[in-house]
């Protein structure tokens, strides 16, 4: 059923190749750096954007944004998320998201280097980058929707707090993915087929097409379907383990296999657009997707190249749909838009959690307090099976006056509610029933609890015409946001005496688990504000000001004894420019900028391996980003994208808080932790100072990252040839906040990745070859550990982009 709509979409086109020569098709997209050849020569095409809820000349908009156009989108082969985010200078990511299961889909993204590491956990930190598909957010704690870029028109990158317009979940930028809509001025379809074979890996394909049909002059329904297979190149290989504590050895050989890390993908959308009258339309759309995935995004360098020793079933099914509806119309010469969106996203997930091995060790020899219904020890490894279930429901409401007028707004309602079912059970089997979580088989813990998240708010923007040319804008967003986690986590009475159902005050289940011991809840009012200054110098150049204010709420941690972690807040305060040469052939834009974030939020494996969130204390990101495009000739096309970022604790982080809930920030060498031990959280323990000093630089994030495409094309043989090149670069990073576990991971190393293509086109057919990572380089991307550093840093996992892959696509358009 998954690939119904894919085979009626291609049935329809060719089907329809009559009728569609004869009919008007849509017009080419506008696009980032392609020359226009007309009578006044070589120009850049003009691109428009949506990024402040105005249809705008991103060349006038007096903020830093990039867009990416679906002409590009096509020529570089962008399918997802990995592949657009080496084309964005600002955007950062960890490809590893806070679940049990790090695979496609859980993509933990950053912009301006405003990033601590691990965000992303269960019940974690909500996200410092909105994520919007058209009008509707998609982000959820665990991470964004894995989007298939196809029949998209064009990827907006917003950086800098949008908080005014966009909200919480837009700190320190946005991500806008601006489908194509329904068009019922004339039919058209189109479809495409690729086959790919990566190196030591598998082969791998991808099949998509569309359909736009009208319904009637103004009526239109668009419909796309695609379903493609990754192909693995990370295989799991024999190994064994023996546990010190028992002696007992464990053997994968169950599990060994090639190419382990594959991914099956089938989805579909379907859209229509109902133009009532000339002022008003209503566009209602569905969108859904499911992906398997198989084995672990990251190998183990110490066993070898794209290789590693894992002992339980690992996979994902993650399957989700979203709904929404968007009705635009006018009253007298406002804009009014309505946006609903309701999202459902089901994620079942099975994880090897065999690296507890390392709590089996002198001192702690874990392994002996693991035994059988005989008392017998058995081997203490642990696998999980999980069910995360996420429902996300937005409402937006706003008015638009007149762009033309001198003075001018936009003003809003937004409401948003996000539930998260959590459920975790971490398994040892063949344990006895009296240390089991009472109603679960070998069961050692379990999570069982219930998140939600609200946020309202009110927002504007106002912006007036001083004297021609120099416009200033202030906006503000009131807010009111509250989270709550409720339920159970931990272990059977009979294993612990303190954690667990030995912590219960309620009878109430979650999900069967024995009772509750978790209920509670947090909220918070407030305001961001914005000023901008913008002067466009004449029709070709423009500089501007700003500042600008973002948020993210806090909310419980997932260990109920630990306080609630706070809101943290950005500040930015920017320059830029906007500017246009050589008659349009030229466009070169940029901004500086600084950003203070106050309180940042900082999540960590903690103890039981829990994700612990804190506030760290204050931080600074300076920063430079500039994008050039330039149509060179009529063949030849060039663009670029260079951010350079200083990103910086300007206070220690002590690693506790403060009576008042502050981050310590004051802990010399022998000041008292009031955490204490891992044996006895009351043992307050002398540390030998901050655990990362003031003046250390922030992880994820490289302070250089660049890309440049150059693209030349010839008519040859009646059609067109083209030639391209990609090369994109990112320099080193470190992994963690804190300087003993960065020291043990080891920085990510910088890389340069070139991407190489060639291709035909003739009337309305192309087919492309292309060379993916062309000389073969592990570049890398995150590296983490299955549980705290300070254990299991001796085994640790390093995630990297694609092996060398070369394809050929063959594709075409009616």
């Amino acid at each position: 059923m998954a690939r119904l709509p894919l085979a009626m979409g291609i049935y329809l086109a060719f089907g329809s190749m009559a009728w569609a020569q004869d009919a008007s098709t849509q017009a080419p997209p506008a696009d980032a750096g392609q020359p226009a050849k007309d009578a006044q020569g070589k120009t850049l095409e003009t691109i428009t954007v949506t990024a402040q809820k105005r249809t705008e000349n991103m060349q006038k908009v007096p903020i830093s944004i990039q867009a990416i156009g679906e002409t590009t989108l096509k020529r570089q082969d962008i399918q997802d998320f990995d592949d657009y985010a080496k084309l964005i200078p600002s955007l950062s990511y960890s490809s590893i998201g806070g679940g049990v299961f790090s695979g496609p889909g859980f993509a933990q993204v950053y912009m301006r280097g405003v990033a601590s590491g691990g965000d992303g956990n269960h019940s974690g930190s909500q996200p410092s980058v909105g994520m919007y598909l058209d009008e509707q957010p998609i982000t959820t704690i665990q991470g964004s929707l894995d989007i298939n870029i196809y029949d998209v028109a064009r990827i907006e990158a917003l950086a800098g707090p949008q908080g005014t317009l966009y909200g919480a979940s837009s700190e320190a930028g946005t991500v806008r993915i601006i489908t194509n809509k329904p068009d019922p001025s004339g039919f058209a379809a189109g479809y495409s087929a690729e086959v790919s074979a990566t190196e030591g890996g598998g082969i791998g394909h991808v099949v998509q097409g569309f359909v736009n049909a009208p319904l009637s002059p103004a009526a239109a329904i668009r419909l796309v379907g695609w379903e493609k297979y990754d192909a693995g190149y990370v295989d799991n290989i024999h190994g064994t383990r023996t546990f010190p504590s028992s002696g007992v050895t464990m053997d994968n050989a169950a599990f060994v296999d090639e190419n382990y890390n594959w991914a099956r993908t089938a989805g579909a959308r379907i859209a229509a657009r109902f133009e009532i009258n000339d002022d008003w339309s209503i566009t209602p759309q569905i969108m859904g997707q499911r992906q398997k995935a198989n084995g672990s995004a990251g190998f183990e360098p110490k066993i070898g190249d794209l290789q590693l020793h894992h002992y339980f079933p690992e996979n994902s099914d993650d399957h989700w749909t979203q709904a929404a509806l968007t009705v635009e119309g006018k009253i007298g010469n406002f804009d009014l838009t309505y946006a609903f969106s309701h999202l459902k996203r089901d994620v079942d997930s099975q994880a090897d959690y065999s690296d507890y091995y390392w709590y089996d060790q002198d001192p702690i020899f874990y392994g002996q307090y693991f035994y059988d219904d005989d008392g017998n020890l058995v081997p203490p490894a642990q696998h999980i099976d999980a069910k995360d279930g996420y429902t996300k429901t937005s409402h937006e409401l706003r008015i638009t006056s007149p762009k033309e007028n001198r003075l001018r707004f936009v003003a809003g309602l937004f409401w948003q509610q996000q539930q998260h079912e959590i459920f975790q059970d971490y398994l040892v089997d063949g344990i006895a029933s009296s240390i089991e979580v009472p109603g679960w088989p070998d069961t050692i813990w379990l999570t069982a609890q219930e998140r939600e998240d609200n946020d309202k708010a009110v927002f504007g923007e106002l912006s007036f015409d001083l004297v021609p040319g120099l416009t200033a804008t202030v906006g503000g967003r009131w807010f009111h946001t509250e989270n709550s986690l409720k339920g159970f986590f931990g272990y059977g009475a009979g294993f612990s005496s303190g954690t667990g159902e030995a912590a219960c005050f309620s009878d109430v289940q979650f999900h069967g688990a024995p009772c509750t011991n978790l209920d509670k809840s947090t909220s918070e009012s407030g305001s961001l504000g914005r000023f901008n200054l913008s002067w466009q110098i004449d029709d070709d150049k423009m500089i501007y000001a700003t500042w600008s204010e973002g948020f993210r709420p806090g909310g419980i941690n997932r260990r109920g004894n630990l306080p609630p972690y706070k809101s943290d807040f950005l500040t930015n305060y920017e320059f830029g420019w906007k500017t246009t040469w050589a008659d349009n052939a030229l466009s070169w834009n940029g901004a500086v900028f600084q950003e203070d974030w106050k309180d940042f939020q900082f999540s960590y494996l903690g103890a039981n391996g829990l994700t612990e969130i804190r506030n760290a204390g204050q931080a600074q990101i300076r920063g430079l980003e500039t994008d050039l495009r330039w149509a060179a000739t009529y063949n030849l096309a060039i663009t670029g994208g260079l951010a350079f970022y200083d990103a910086k604790l300007t206070e220690n982080y002590c690693g506790w808080l403060r009576e008042d809930g502050s981050s310590e920030t004051v802990c010399p060498a022998g000041t008292l932790n009031p955490n204490g031990t891992f044996d006895d959280p009351s043992d307050d323990f002398p540390v030998d100072g901050p655990q990362a000093p003031k003046g250390s630089r922030l992880p994820v994030t490289a302070r250089f990252k660049g890309n440049l495409t150059a693209r030349y094309t010839t008519d040859m043989w009646g059609g067109e040839g083209f030639a391209q090149a990609a090369l994109s670069y990112q320099g080193s990073r470190k992994v963690d906040l804190r300087e003993d576990a960065a020291a043990t991971f080891g920085d990510l190393a910088a890389y340069t990745l070139t991407d190489l293509s060639v291709g035909f086109r003739r009337n309305n057919w192309s087919v492309d070859l292309f060379l993916k990572n062309a000389f073969d380089k592990r570049a890398e991307l995150a590296r983490f550990a299955e549980c705290k550093i300070e254990t299991c840093g001796a085994e640790t996992y390093t995630v990297v982009t694609q092996p060398r892959t070369f394809g050929i696509r063959f594709s075409q358009e009616f």
